[in-house]
């Protein structure tokens, strides 16, 4: 099955805990047998509402295929990690994975051919 985590950190992380925690929850998926399809750190980015009367958090999306049962022990570890504000995990079907490969290679999403 393919997943996508998106995590909101506190935003007082400095750049190598930020960089260390991404790296933390990309290396529980590999050890559980998951494999990365890709990985994007939005950076700081603005809540619409205040968490734990934060208002801003550093974003962390991940992609990745995996059994099913890994979800519980990401769950477990995200749920322990004290500098996780929101953790949500997204089943992807194929249409979902396949609208982000062209997303992420500037084939515009919406249509089926690329333009010349």
């Amino acid at each position: 099955m393919n997943y996508e985590l998106m995590v909101i950190f506190t935003p007082v992380l400095s750049e190598e805990d930020y960089k260390a925690a991404q790296k933390k929850f990309a290396d529980v998926i590999k050890e559980n047998g998951g494999e990365l399809t890709h990985e994007n750190p939005w950076g700081l980015k603005s809540l619409a509402y205040p968490i734990q009367k934060k208002t801003t958090g550093l974003y962390l999306v991940l992609e990745y295929s995996a059994p099913s049962d890994l979800n519980e022990k990401l769950k477990i570890q995200l749920n322990r990690d004290e500098n996780v504000l929101r953790h949500m995990i997204t089943a992807l079907d194929k249409y979902a994975v396949q609208y982000n490969n062209r997303k992420r290679h500037g084939v515009n999403a919406d249509s089926k051919t690329a333009e010349a």
